[in-house]
């Protein structure tokens, strides 16, 4: 390995740093943004899908492109991509901080509010998540490298997921004293100081070292065409969208799931039952008696919801730790194709879960967990490497348009996801203001979280059929790419 190409442990922490970051913001919008605006801020579900959806086409389907290719033509000592992660830090915090906020205005003021905010929240993510991601695609050249380093980062990804999985919710319900909407508050307004910190990190510990082969300034509509002949990349953009819309809608479903589906007698029997209970009692004793105030809200379903993403959790980092290995060995395509259909199973598998199969939900949940963590780092190493393959055809780098394929896919998966959660819910009777939901609701959310999810993942995997960057041609690649690099540019 050219040792030029070669990343420290330092930096592949500091660019993690960034998407842990990031991640504090997208795990939520994942998982609560629905929920947020339909039982804590009170709109109700069209006016909710509305604001998603639109917000979400607008600031980060239709910037993603705008986006990359501002960040391609920018020129600094800094590089191209970093200083961008600089730029949009302060800015994104303070997003984060207003969008979770409740002002109390009126009906169309609130919708108004809402509007703006997560307009300003999704397009500044864009800014600064599009060029972190084009990052690493210039940090090395080396894919080997690039798989380790999606490693760390998909590492730092999971810390965030189980952060705002596991512990948000009750979390929020200790920091409101009970009130969701003060915990929103509170907990967001931390997050937003520590991203900003983890950004100016990432900034500081990263080198940008793959640069162009040629000196040249290329066209817009070059850039546009070369991407659109890009068989990759058009694989990879349609199988970006349909893993987030899964994501997207599961992940979004599963706090209405506990709290609207899941049997919360047999729930609480089971917590007691695994030693849960006794867990957090003798914490709460051993912190009362250190002095510290702790009390973990009594609620089943908030317990249950974090334990459940907890579970799955701890075994996607262990099915990241053979992520590399297999990729090493089989190519990436061929292990996320895998994978991806493997986990997916599953997800299926909840459609024929009743209330009271506590036990059987969580053991599907941990073993979808591990099956779809092995994919998890190979995503964005497969944009990196379609950014190589355009690269390698063309003779011309334009790594941060590439990388909007998957800004792109992600705010449009996202969207999508989210928004078909909200329409789910309305068209199933969903009543975010009633303390209990009609049979029709809880079958909605049952049917929509397991069988319609679960068929964009087959989807998508069956998509990777048509992805042709298997092993030998990464290795090509990656070889002539090398050459080229190590040839003078004349000037």
């Amino acid at each position: 390995m050219n040792d030029t190409q070669k990343l420290s442990v330092t930096e592949k922490i500091g660019y993690s740093l960034g998407d842990f970051a990031a991640n504090l913001v997208f795990q939520t919008l994942v998982t609560y943004i629905a929920f947020f605006y339909t039982d804590v801020y009170q709109l109700d579900n069209v006016t909710a899908s509305s604001v998603i959806f639109w917000c979400g086409i607008l600031g980060g389907v239709v910037f993603s492109p705008i986006m990359g290719m501002i960040a391609d033509r920018t020129n600094t000592r800094w590089g191209k991509y970093r200083p961008w992660v600089l730029w949009t830090a302060i800015p994104f915090g303070i997003a984060i901080f207003l969008s979770f906020s409740t002002p109390d205005f009126g009906a169309t003021g609130k919708v108004l509010y809402a509007f703006g905010t997560y307009l300003l929240l999704v397009t500044l993510y864009t800014a600064n998540n599009l060029p972190y991601a084009a990052l690493s695609g210039v940090l090395t050249g080396n894919m080997a490298e690039r798989n380790s380093l999606s490693a760390y980062r998909f590492a730092a990804v999971m810390i965030a997921q189980f952060v705002i999985q596991v512990l948000l919710l009750p979390l929020i319900l200790m920091a409101g004293d009970g009130d969701r909407a003060a915990g929103f508050e509170a907990l967001m307004s931390f997050f937003a100081v520590a991203g900003v910190i983890c950004f100016f990190i990432t900034f500081l510990t990263t080198k940008e070292r793959v640069q162009p082969t040629q000196k040249e300034n290329s066209r817009i509509m070059d850039d546009l065409g070369d991407l659109f002949r890009n068989r990759p990349w058009v694989v990879m953009l349609l199988v970006v969208i349909l893993v987030f819309v899964t994501l997207a809608l599961k992940g979004g479903l599963y706090i209405y799931y506990f709290e609207n589906y899941v049997g919360q007698q047999e729930l609480a029997e089971f917590l007691d039952d695994i030693g849960f209970v006794g867990f957090i009692a003798g914490l709460t004793s051993f912190l009362g008696g250190m002095g510290f105030g702790f009390e973990w809200p009594d609620d089943p379903a908030a317990s249950g919801f974090g334990l459940f993403n907890g579970g799955g959790i701890v075994m996607m980092i262990i099915g990241i730790a053979f992520s590399k290995p297999l990729a090493d060995r089989f190519g990436k395509r061929n292990v996320f194709r895998l994978f991806l259909a493997v986990s997916s199973v599953f997800v299926l598998a909840f459609f024929w879960f009743p209330p009271d199969a506590i036990g059987t939900m969580f053991l599907s949940q941990v073993l979808h967990g591990f099956f779809y963590g092995i994919t998890i780092p190979l995503l964005w190493a497969m944009i990196a490497d379609v950014a190589d393959y355009s690269e390698w055809k063309n003779h011309r780098r334009a790594t941060a348009i590439i990388f909007s394929a998957m800004l792109l896919g992600l705010k449009g998966g996202l969207t999508v996801g989210s928004t078909i959660t909200l329409w789910v819910l309305e068209a199933y009777g969903y009543d975010g203001t009633a303390a209990l939901q009609s049979e029709e609701a809880r079958f909605g959310i049952k049917m929509a979280m397991s069988a319609m999810a679960s068929g964009f993942f087959f989807l998508a995997a069956a998509l990777l059929f048509f992805y042709p960057i298997d092993k030998r041609m990464e290795s090509d690649i990656e070889g002539e790419l090398a050459a080229r690099h190590a040839t003078p540019v004349s000037p």
